[in-house]
């Protein structure tokens, strides 16, 4: 360890190493801490037996996330279309099976209400400050209501509820009852639509990464070199005025600067001197990380596509799995599902042991491609709850009320020398890997602009 840095990060998450690369690409000096053994936090790449690569966390690219493909791009990164042709598969709460394409089934149990209910958060979402949420015309009433009533109030039909249910438990991996509809209206606003949040062709889920998600991450550190240090926990940062001193698993390291790129739950562990402001300790203690499970189950070939399905499935009722999709890689040389697990279901199946989690899988899998479902080659589980260092995914979400108690001041406000990064911080794509690499260049500017 150095003794000395003119900047410190603090994780080597998309964050912390998009900070530290435009930090290098300015001619800063630059010292990242990671208290994993790898870089990628919450992303996360990983490989079959057969040597596929497969993504446990953070995976897709949509075409309005420049910064995330303009990494890419820079260092040599290739990606391809997700596979979306034939079609999708409905799992009904009743049993029922319906095909669709696009949005889903046109004559589904309550699709007319569901539509007209994400029009109306569209338009909603249009009136949200993404700068300052917290200024969002009437931000204290709808940060003080939950998803849940609101679609209550608003949505009569029940079937369409359901459907609105799954897809808060796909994309802010909660249920209804735990954010608030400021929050929801806000990660709406940042992707651009609630569509681009839902959809694959040209939105959120359009496209992978041939060696992966973590690859461009795994390329900055390359590039940084030993200016990144794994396994060094930042365990206490104490600020005196003229610096700032970080205690960590190898030794102490003193910074003009730091920009701490941690999720919350992780960020929470670190000791501050001075203590922080109530405003960003608070802002912690009430952004708890979401329940999610990603699940991959491989097979010698990607059959369902021969039957003319996507791969893609959306599952409502008692089934653990909510959502699949057709995970094989580009040369289909082996044939890949990836089904996630979220919020009340990941409670009741995480409980389980490991061959009645399987089983459960399975069954679902089978219900709906048929018995060549059965008998897969491989089965990878990642409960991320487990992790020691996110503790959840896919991101933090303030629960109701805590956007308008301690947003302004808490969410991203620099506190003397250190700037705060991460996707939870991000007005644009926040909660992607997109929103992280930005939220890394907003420190970044700042410690620039600190730094003269």
């Amino acid at each position: 360890m150095p003794e000395r840095t003119a900047v410190a990060v603090v994780g080597a998450g998309y964050a912390g190493l998009s900070a530290a690369l435009k930090l290098h690409d300015a001619g800063e000096e630059v010292l990242v801490l990671e208290a994993a053994d790898r870089v990628g936090g919450r992303i996360f790449t990983g490989a079959l037996a057969d040597g596929t690569p497969v993504d446990h966390g953070g995976q897709w690219a949509g075409p309005t996330q420049h910064r995330l493909l303009g990494l890419a791009e820079r260092f040599g990164v290739e990606t391809f279309p997700t596979y979306a042709d034939g079609a999708n598969v409905e799992l009904w709460h009743d049993g029922a099976v319906r095909h669709f394409t696009i949005a889903g089934p046109e004559d589904g149990p309550g699709m007319d209400e569901y539509i007209r209910a994400t029009a109306r958060i569209d338009a909603l979402a249009t009136t949200v400050d993404l700068e300052n949420p917290a200024a969002t015309p009437n931000a204290e009433d709808l940060d003080s209501e939950t998803a849940h009533s609101y679609f209550e109030r608003t949505v009569p039909d029940e079937d369409a509820r359901l459907r609105l249910a799954l897809a808060v438990q796909g994309v802010w991996t909660v249920e209804p009852r735990d954010i608030s509809m400021l929050h929801l209206l806000f990660y709406v606003a940042s992707a651009g639509s609630f569509e681009q949040l839902m959809e694959v062709e040209d939105c959120a889920q359009d496209s992978r990464f041939v060696a992966g998600a973590q690859a461009p991450a795994l390329r900055i550190a390359e590039l940084l070199g030993e200016r990144v240090r794994l396994g060094c926990e930042v365990t206490r940062i104490e600020q005196d005025g003229d610096a700032v001193t970080l205690e960590t698993s190898r030794g102490a390291v003193v910074a003009d600067r730091v920009v701490f790129a941690l999720p919350p739950s992780a960020a929470a562990k670190v000791r501050f001197s001075p203590r922080l402001p109530d405003a960003r300790v608070r802002w912690w203690a009430k952004s708890p990380m979401g329940d999610v499970a990603k699940i991959h189950v491989a097979y010698p070939t990607p059959f369902w596509r021969e039957r003319g399905l996507s791969g893609e499935v959306s599952a409502y009722g008692d089934p653990a799995v909510g959502v699949v999709f057709d995970n094989s890689p580009q040369d289909a040389s082996t044939g890949v599902l990836v089904c996630f697990v979220y919020a009340d279901r990941l409670r009741r199946w995480a409980a389980l042991d490991g061959a009645a989690r399987r089983a459960e899988v399975l069954d679902l899998l089978k219900r709906v491609f048929g018995e060549d479902a059965a008998e897969p080659v491989e089965y990878v589980e990642k409960i991320w709850n487990e992790d020691a260092f996110a503790g959840g995914g896919y991101a933090a979400n303030p629960v109701p009320g805590t956007w308008i108690e301690y947003g302004e001041r808490g969410w991203r406000e620099p506190v003397g020398r250190i700037h705060w990064a991460g996707t939870e911080t991000a007005s644009v794509w926040n909660g992607y890997m997109d929103g992280a690499i930005s939220s890394g260049y907003r420190a970044a500017d700042e410690v620039l602009a600190a730094r003269g």
